[in-house]
């Protein structure tokens, strides 16, 4: 297989070509589909975010100015396109919950990460797609992506507090189907 370097690929792909954007394409596939995977409900919208993101960067390549990373840039793309995603007219009823602003003071983040050990990527993805649309998109921002509650709050039109809520809340409920998890192996080792 051919390699080409990052300005071949740019210059390529603004021309249409195939055969880099091809090569685009495998060379990020599976980094960008754990990305989406971390957003969608399960990975056949998982796939279909990885498509439409993919379009949006062959569509929109000729606005990469060459400031900052490519790869940051691609990425970028892949993460707005599943919050668009997320925020859709589809998802919009299933993640309209508002919490009050001081909720936040009351609420205790527990970052015990012993269970994670045990866990395999695979896995835990597959934990976090159990999260509510909202509090997934939160939570995938502010841990995976490194975005502050703030930052979440102006691009999701929400108020710090409810960010904070969110990321508590699939934090609390990743660790108790971790908990689940782990004590249903240790049942099962426990038969044989």
């Amino acid at each position: 297989m051919t390699v080409f370097t990052e300005q071949e690929i740019i210059t390529g792909c603004k021309k249409q070509q195939r055969v880099i954007q091809e090569y685009l394409y495998k060379s990020y596939y599976s980094m960008f589909l754990k990305l989406c995977a971390r957003y969608a409900k399960d990975m056949h919208d998982a796939e279909q975010l990885l498509q439409d993101g993919f379009l949006k960067i062959f569509n929109h390549i000729d606005t990469y100015q060459g400031n900052g990373s490519f790869e940051g840039w691609m990425k970028r793309i892949m993460v707005n396109t599943c919050l668009d995603f997320l925020k859709s007219k589809q998802q919009k009823n299933a993640r309209q919950v508002s919490y009050p602003e001081t909720m936040h003071d009351s609420l205790k983040v527990v970052s015990q990460n012993s269970g994670l050990e045990k866990l395999a990527m695979k896995d835990l993805l597959q934990l976090i797609q159990t999260l509510s649309p909202m509090s997934r998109m939160v939570f995938n921002l502010y841990i995976f992506e490194g975005f502050s509650h703030k930052e979440i709050a102006q691009m999701l039109e929400i108020s710090e507090g409810t960010s904070q809520w969110h990321v508590n809340n699939a934090r609390k409920n990743l660790q108790e189907k971790i908990k689940k998890r782990n004590n249903q192996e240790i049942k099962i080792y426990e038969q044989k």
